[in-house]
């Protein structure tokens, strides 16, 4: 068992009281975004055992700081979740590489291999250069990733019964 945070709104979590597991939902993903989700959940398919296709619920590896913003629209009413869940039910992956799925971009490690790619002269493609957001030894060694990685984790249901602290708060910043 591995502990992680997640932050839900807190309609979610009681949703999730009621039906005894959270799970991740779509109403919740800008549009744009729906894309680069549905690559995770494929993702998820083939590293998680027994994943299900749900969509995913983010976590965290480190406890977040909810004075700080950015967690959700400002004024939103929220709970932040400690859970213990077996590891192999959780992906990691790398929050900055994760930016290159987001963008669309080709995930390259250094210079060159970014140059190579966009003269066409790479046999790997920009999805198969986005699994590497998961190879987090590779991105350590990378010239461009070098520096300690800011981990995030995906799993697609989490038990109520692993769920071991809930703190409610209200999202700082701009109420959009």
């Amino acid at each position: 068992m591995a502990r992680y945070w997640t932050n839900q709104t807190i309609e979610a979590w009681k949703k999730a009281q009621d039906i005894g597991y959270l799970v991740g939902n779509s109403d919740f993903i800008w549009g744009e975004m729906l894309r680069d989700y549905h690559w995770m959940m494929s993702q998820m398919k083939k590293r998680i055992p027994n994943y299900l296709g749900e969509f995913p619920i983010w976590l965290w590896t480190e406890k977040p700081d909810l004075r700080r913003s950015g967690h959700f629209n400002g004024g939103t009413h929220a709970v932040s979740l400690e859970v213990e869940i077996p590891s192999e039910q959780v992906l990691l992956s790398d929050f900055d590489a994760w930016h290159c799925v987001l963008n669309d971009s080709f995930l390259a490690l250094d210079e060159a291999e970014w140059e190579a790619f966009y003269r066409n002269e790479l046999k790997m493609s920009k999805e198969e250069s986005w699994e590497r957001i998961f190879n987090l030894e590779l991105l350590r060694e990378s010239p461009w990733w070098n520096s300690e990685p800011h981990l995030q984790g995906v799993s697609g249901k989490i038990k109520i019964s692993h769920v071991c602290n809930v703190r409610e708060f209200i999202a700082r910043g701009m109420k959009i």
